[in-house]
């Protein structure tokens, strides 16, 4: 599979596919009908996931011909690996309101949101299944993955900066420990994320953070800010 996803993008680059310059990308027609592909390929993986996805059903849905769709596409991996990389919901620039909870409570609300609104929210579970197997897919699921704790990273770095976590912090393992219970909600338990679980989370985790030895008392971290 790994194979054959690798020729797959080699192919689509040598005929003016996905990431290229070539002609053929330019003419609007093409354009079109490439963004429609692209666009039922996402409707149908949110409705029915990969196992059940044809390249057939794309055609029908999307009005557009199946040699047309192998023209840029050699096979469905290379088209579904096209379009969920363009899953880029929740990548705006994280907030800065001038606190660790604060800007806590602002990203996880937003990544709430999205887990109940978001196509990529649907169509995940299908691209962590291909992961497994196929290292493309894992790298996609790698980057939707990087994107969605990306904007908590920020927020933990500022704290370090302000003294409301230690600088030795695994930031890699608080940002975890935030957003694993949102991914058990959605994905597992399949319960509300509302905003009173939403609050809960950000309180165990603000409460496990002064508990650290490590993080400086209350009091000495608003002194240093001041400073």
């Amino acid at each position: 599979m790994a194979t054959e996803n690798a020729r797959a993008g080699q192919a689509a680059r040598s005929r003016g596919g996905p990431g290229t310059s070539g002609t053929a990308a330019l003419d609007p027609r093409v354009l079109v009908s490439r963004e429609r592909v692209l666009t039922t390929t996402l409707d149908l993986l949110t409705e029915t996931g990969l196992g059940e996805l044809t390249i057939d059903d794309i055609s029908r849905r999307s009005g557009v011909a199946k040699t047309t769709i192998y023209r840029h596409w050699p096979n469905r991996s290379a088209l579904v690996i096209d379009a969920c990389s363009r899953m880029t919901d929740g990548q705006e620039a994280p907030p800065d309101t001038g606190s660790l909870e604060g800007d806590l409570r602002a990203i996880l609300a937003g990544i709430a949101d999205l887990l109940g609104t978001a196509r990529w929210s649907s169509v995940l579970p299908s691209i962590v299944d291909a992961a497994e197997h196929d290292p493309e897919f894992a790298g996609i699921h790698s980057r939707i993955q990087h994107g969605h704790a990306a904007p908590l990273r920020a927020a933990l770095d500022r704290a370090a900066l302000r003294g409301e976590i230690p600088p030795a912090a695994d930031r890699n393992a608080i940002a975890a420990a935030l957003l694993g219970p949102l991914f058990y909600r959605r994905w597992f338990s399949r319960e509300q994320i509302d905003a009173e679980f939403v609050e809960m989370i950000i309180r165990s985790a603000l409460a496990g953070l002064r508990r650290d030895p490590r993080n400086p008392k209350p009091e000495q971290a608003a002194t240093k800010r001041r400073s």
